[in-house]
């Protein structure tokens, strides 16, 4: 199995369970703090993410490469250096976000709600930015070892302390929201305060699961170190110099979702108020990034697995100048989320009333669902544009990157105010959709400048993925309309979950058999569906 197809899957499996869990958990979550808690969490963790970017400069993935590139050069010492410095780094960068997270709490609450709330919202506000700015002092230094490991294309550490941290952080949230809620019947604010804490927790029980690889695997990464025959022995200097080369795009690649979320978390009921929809604004606003997010990034979670699997393989095929394997290589990557991603945010959008109803209640589900049916598709963008950054990255183009997701925040603030107003909440929709896709478009550009890449293969086998979609949506949709008439999923919860269920389970199974069956299953993934011939065997 080549290195990228293993990281892939298990990056991508653990960050699947990560987001999967992510998304089970809300599930009694809304129900114990209803939209107006969705909407204070939502405000707290958009200027989060945002700063816990900004506060690791974008160093863990630019030290996956920049330890893969030497690692390649057997320079082991080079890497093992830049590790420990910017183990450092990271420590000074944390106490310096959080200082800013914690001290501009109010400023931010104040931007983030319309006139219309009051000066307690705003107290609110603050107070949960401030509880969750904590893990901003252990992330950044968690997250380096993830990316030194990486480097060295060791993924489960990263995999393995995905999980434990989201299991870890989700199990404080929940007995934390209601032992305040229930048992000490304090205020919603306190039980969200406590809920966005759960960072932090999550984040100390990462390390301790990475501290545990570290001492297993220092062994034999000193071993590498000793064998080696020749180091660069550069510079502290120098490595500072060619890591922030690597790493300042990857500051604004990391924040791109959580920037575009910034904007309508600034905009959006304002322009909602302009709109005449001042009322359903808040609530709008956290079913969209919060409630649908959390369905929608379950299939973009391969196009973040992928990426951080690709780097590394790709940083080496450029490094020394294999054209053919980089090639084969960007070819496999794109044609994968095309494989996966496209019927999932497909059938994600067929079936969003369902699949709203069932996770979070059929209370108005024909409006919020109708969200989520809009908003699905984004998935598909925001996976592309996560795989094209990081393919630009290894081959040294990264600072186009920049280029790409300027224009598209440039198309988010130009149109998502006047789309609102236009087209109500799902003009936010829109207008990320319009962005993201622009930003994809440009991405794949400059790729194909840059190393005269073809897309040929890519476009025939989409073109096939697409055919295959259709006929799968239709599928679904004949389905779930034969068991509507039997079950009601807009009224009932447990109708729209057993619709869900069987739908998606069917849709699912004969997208599977028709790839096998074209073939396309083998021509993309290789010889590894032959497990697949027990079950799926050609008469």
């Amino acid at each position: 199995m080549s290195k990228i197809l293993k990281g892939t899957m298990i990056l991508t499996g653990a960050t699947f369970l990560s987001k999967f869990l992510g998304m089970i958990y809300t599930v009694p979550f809304e129900q114990m703090v209803g939209p107006e808690g969705m909407e204070l969490y939502f405000y707290a963790y958009t200027p989060y993410n945002i700063l816990l970017s900004l506060s690791t400069l974008g160093v863990p993935m630019a030290v996956s490469k920049f330890v893969s590139k030497y690692n390649s050069l057997e320079d082991y010492q080079t890497g093992r250096d830049m590790f420990k410095s910017g183990m450092q780094l990271m420590g000074i960068t944390g106490i310096i976000t959080f200082l800013i997270m914690f001290l501009t709490a109010e400023p931010i609450a104040r931007f983030s709600l319309s006139d219309e709330n009051t000066s307690a919202s705003v107290d609110d506000t603050a107070m949960v930015i401030r509880m969750v700015a904590f893990a901003l002092l252990i992330i950044p230094s968690m997250s380096i070892i993830r990316g030194f490991f990486q480097g060295n294309e060791s993924m489960a550490p990263t995999g393995i302390s995905q999980v434990v941290e989201q299991i870890v952080r989700i199990v404080f949230l929940l007995v934390s929201v209601y032992v305040v809620l229930y048992v000490l019947e304090g205020s919603l604010s306190t039980a969200i305060g406590f809920s966005t804490f759960a960072a932090f927790i999550g984040g100390i029980a990462s390390l301790i699961v990475l501290i545990i690889y570290w001492k297993k695997r220092k062994p034999y990464l000193d071993k590498q170190l000793a064998a080696q025959e020749y180091t660069y022995d550069l510079s502290k200097k120098s490595m500072f110099k060619e890591l922030i080369s690597y790493a300042g795009p990857f500051v604004l690649v990391g924040i791109a979702t959580p920037l575009y979320q910034l904007i309508d978390q600034f905009t959006f009921n304002k322009a909602m108020a302009s709109a005449g929809l001042s009322e359903i604004s808040g609530a709008s606003l956290s079913a969209i990034h919060v409630l649908s997010h959390k369905l929608v990034i379950i299939p973009v979670t391969l196009g973040i697995g992928l990426s951080l699997a690709l780097l590394p393989a790709i940083t080496k095929s450029f490094t020394k100048q294999n054209m053919k394997l980089l090639n084969h290589q960007i070819n496999q990557a794109l044609q994968i989320i095309s494989l996966l991603i496209f019927p999932a945010v497909v059938g994600l959008a067929v079936l969003s009333y369902e699949a709203f109803g069932s996770f979070y209640g059929v209370e108005d589900v024909d409006y919020y669902g109708g969200l989520l049916r809009w908003y699905a598709p984004v998935g598909l963008f925001f996976a592309l544009y996560t795989v094209t950054a990081a393919i630009l990255q290894g081959i040294n183009r990264q600072n186009f990157a920049l280029v790409s997701l300027g224009a598209g925040l440039f198309i988010k603030l130009a149109t998502n105010s006047w789309f609102i107003v236009l087209f109500g909440a799902k003009g936010s929709i829109i207008s990320t959709g319009t962005a993201v896709l622009v930003a994809v478009v440009l991405n794949l550009w400059r790729i194909q400048r840059a190393i005269q890449f073809s897309y040929k293969a890519v476009y025939k086998r989409t073109l096939l993925i697409m055919i295959l979609t259709a006929i799968m949506a239709v599928t679904v949709w004949i389905i779930k309309l034969g068991l509507g008439f039997v079950w009601d999923p807009i009224e009932n919860r447990l109708a729209a979950l057993f619709i869900l269920f069987i739908s998606a389970g069917l849709g699912g199974l004969l997208y599977l058999w028709m790839a096998y069956q074209t073939t396309l299953l083998e021509r993309i993934l290789g010889g590894r569906v032959k497990v697949l011939d027990k079950f799926l065997k050609r008469r």
